[in-house]
């Protein structure tokens, strides 16, 4: 294994993976540094490789793609030095199609195409559902690819357009695909960015000094000291340059708003902000709304660090039971020191979590954790509180039940595999060994995020498929290996 590789975590596999992140800058000088930067931010959305596109007058396009963490490749001088100019791209990755645990650095994003008009380089956070079918149809027609991830589907759609300039090629590329797209895009003299028309994935702009900045993530916006602008509509492309700022338009069908719920759940930072509202905010309001669907008589309350913490936060405020750091995580864990053999394998989740013994000794305890999806990592810290002495342990999960893959930028387990697909509440309870299990409601969920009246069953107001089954762009790729929707109720 490369030992710029982080080693994936044998005992870290019970989360569901983040997806992509995507930061880009016009407009400013050496703005290469000031992707690294962003993409710094981000990392908690990819951490497997990362990637950098920029583009000088004199020098034309560089680029540089490396496995392993941004601290660990973008910050060097020697580096840096090599990616001049005023614009530039970037993307962390955690792969959600493509050549999962064995990416090729010719899987690392951005993707990069000479055109006629001129070269043009792109980066996606998402997933296109239909992917399989395009790349059969681009390969019948003489495309070559050069990865295996979905994205390039983009580029090699954009090259076969009769459209005159990038930007026109690309929504003519984009017309094409179904599912999920936040993308940063760049030519010579521009910066794009587009969301998709139901906003599955998330894409704000900022503005530093003359320059403008496009992210994932308002965190990622203050790391670099920008001014947070605005979200990009779903739907909505806009086209910067330094000269004439920002240009904005809507190429696609006008369609419901579907932003992904389990970004305000877990994939963001909590120091991120969505439709002006913080997400440690909304993460603070689920344990809040969890405490009131489900009190139980208790003694601590206790996060499953660090997702879970906000949320046990809120718990305790509401029920009036104490919150205590009852489990401690070690934070250098970003990548093991060592190489995992059978017996750290055993260990499991104790290199990166410990038991407070001293609080938790003789204590009733509640632990609040963002989800359970295998329900393993859940059964040996439950095991590792009583080791430390607990009299009673509770389980409160800050999310519904996750019983269905999501198919829009995210790795989710097959569905077989995932807990809730196959049990209730209470055989999940038996099966983890738990004095009680209690999940968020769905509506609790939506008055958490803003919604008083809970969710809309007619239309609702966000993409919420991994917990309702109930998918807002039709999962084509995996409808034809044989996935069977949701039967209608």
């Amino acid at each position: 294994m490369s030992k710029q590789m982080p080693i994936a975590h044998p005992f870290d596999d019970d989360k569901l993976r983040e997806e992509c992140g995507v930061f880009g800058v016009v407009g400013l000088k050496d703005a290469a540094n000031f992707v690294a930067l962003g993409l710094h931010a981000l990392q908690h959305r990819g951490q497997e490789a990362g990637g950098i596109v920029c583009h000088h007058p004199e020098h034309g396009f560089n680029n540089a793609r490396r496995f392993g963490y941004v601290r660990d490749n973008f910050t060097k001088e020697s580096l840096m030095s090599t990616l001049p100019g005023p614009l530039a791209i970037g993307h962390v990755r955690y792969s959600t199609a493509g050549s999962k645990g064995q990416t090729a650095i010719r899987d690392v994003q951005p993707f990069f195409g000479e055109f006629s008009m001129g070269g043009a380089a792109i980066a996606h956070n998402g997933n296109i559902t239909n992917a399989d079918s395009l790349r059969r149809e681009l390969i019948e027609r003489g495309s070559i690819f050069q990865s295996s991830s979905d994205s390039e589907c983009i580029i090699h759609l954009m090259a076969r357009s009769l459209q005159r300039t990038i930007p026109e090629r690309m929504e003519d590329a984009l017309r094409r695909v179904e599912g999920a797209f936040s993308v940063v895009a760049m030519t010579r003299t521009k910066l794009i960015g587009v969301r998709d028309p139901l906003g599955v994935r998330p894409l704000v702009l900022g503005k530093l000094a003359e320059g403008w900045v496009l992210s994932s993530e308002t965190c990622a916006l203050d790391i670099i000291g920008a001014e947070f602008i605005r979200e990009i509509k779903p739907g909505e492309m806009v086209v910067i340059t330094a000269e004439n700022g920002v240009e904005s338009h809507f190429p696609f069908r006008p369609q419901p708003s579907k932003f992904c719920i389990f970004e305000h759940v877990y994939f963001s930072r909590p120091d991120s902000s969505y439709g002006g509202r913080s997400v440690y905010e909304t993460r603070r309001q689920i344990g809040v709304e969890l405490a009131r669907e489900n009190p139980v008589d208790a003694d601590l309350v206790c996060a499953v660090p660090d997702s879970g913490t906000p949320a046990a936060i809120g718990y305790s405020q509401e029920s009036g039971i104490p919150f205590a750091m009852g489990i401690v995580r070690n934070q250098y864990m970003g990548r093991t020191f060592i190489e995992p053999t059978e017996q750290i394998r055993n260990m499991g989740v104790r290199l990166k979590l410990n038991v407070n013994r001293a609080l938790i000794e003789g204590k009733r305890v509640i632990l609040v954790d963002d989800s359970v999806v295998r329900g393993t990592t859940s059964r040996k810290i439950k095991e590792m509180i009583l080791d430390a002495g607990a009299k009673e342990v509770h389980f409160r999960i800050a999310s519904p039940p996750t019983a269905w893959p999501c198919f829009y930028g995210v790795d989710t387990p097959e569905r077989e595999k995932l807990l809730a697909a196959t049990m209730n509440e209470d055989q999940m309870a038996e099966h983890l060994a738990v004095d009680s299990l209690k999940f968020i409601s769905l509506d609790g969920l939506y008055r958490a995020v803003g919604e008083p009246e809970g969710r809309n069953k007619k239309c609702p107001q966000y993409c919420d498929a991994c917990f309702s089954g109930e998918y807002p762009v039709r999962p084509a790729d995996m409808i034809a290996k044989g996935f069977e929707l949701k039967a209608a109720e």
